[in-house]
């Protein structure tokens, strides 16, 4: 029951990190930050509600692989080694992170849904998981859809899943790490909070999740010498309680639909 409920792996990541961010701390931050009982309600519920679409998520990329993929493609994947299966299944992976993740913010509709993790203004590790369940579903459809589909090896998949999930939580830690001349390679900690800075320069830049090079190649990379990200969240108030959050959405589309019609009608 301690697995399931993801105890005895959050234990370990709070041990790790908190000390951690105490000894290399980019900013002055107290541990028991503003929005912090939220953010444990975002790390025990959040799962539950993400499973089932992940769920429906592999259901159909197995059906789309064995009924669709080339035989000649899957015993292609299958003679892999395991190694480069996993190299593959990184790379391909943060692509699909990569372009769901800048459609969550070039899409109105879609940001309604992504500012819930962009609400956060004080950032640590624990703000990796205040993330509205459908943003989170979203983006693994983007990223693990196409990897059942070709169908890589249940291993190669799951260790893109556990260096995902060490990395989700170092990238937002608040850690001074910027990785020298691997900048522009591999996504670290202050790649990531200019993600999440609210200065207008850095707005909708930094997209990838592990190699900063997709947006080096696809022109949204942002990355100032000798700065540093000073101010974090969105521009409008956003509630702070879990089931509020939740309900932003679709309380901001019902608010968008309604300025439509009243401007249509007149």
């Amino acid at each position: 029951m301690d697995e399931l409920f993801g105890f005895s792996k959050f234990l370990l990541t709070l041990l790790i990190f908190v000390p951690v961010e105490r000894l290399f701390a980019a900013r002055s931050q107290k541990i028991f930050r503003r929005g912090l009982l939220t953010d444990l309600v975002f790390q025990f519920v959040n799962g539950w509600l993400v499973l089932a679409g992940v769920v429906v998520i592999v259901a159909v990329a197995i059906v789309v692989n064995q009924s669709v993929l080339p035989t000649a493609v899957k015993h292609a994947i299958d003679a892999l080694p395991f190694f480069v299966q996993v190299i593959l299944v990184v790379l391909i992976g943060d692509i699909g992170v990569y372009w769901t993740h800048r459609i969550l913010h070039a899409v109105p509709a879609m940001w309604h849904i992504h500012a819930v993790h962009h609400a956060v203004e004080e950032l640590d590790w624990l703000a990796a998981v205040h993330q509205h369940p459908l943003d989170v579903i979203f983006m693994k459809a983007g990223s693990v859809f196409p990897l059942f589909v070709l169908g890589f090896s249940s291993e190669a998949i799951g260790t893109y899943f556990l260096i995902y999930y060490w990395q989700a939580y170092l990238v937002h830690a608040n850690v001074h790490l910027n990785y020298g001349p691997l900048r522009y390679l591999l996504v670290s900690p202050e790649f990531h909070h200019w993600h999440h800075s609210s200065e207008l320069e850095a707005r909708d830049k930094n997209f990838a999740g592990m190699f900063s090079f997709y947006d080096l190649l696809f022109g949204t990379v942002y990355l100032p010498k000798g700065q540093r990200p000073k101010t974090f969240g969105v521009d409008n108030a956003m509630p702070s309680n879990y089931l509020l959050l939740l309900a932003y959405p679709f309380v901001a589309w019902a608010s968008r639909q309604k300025h439509c019609s009243k401007a249509h009608e007149e």
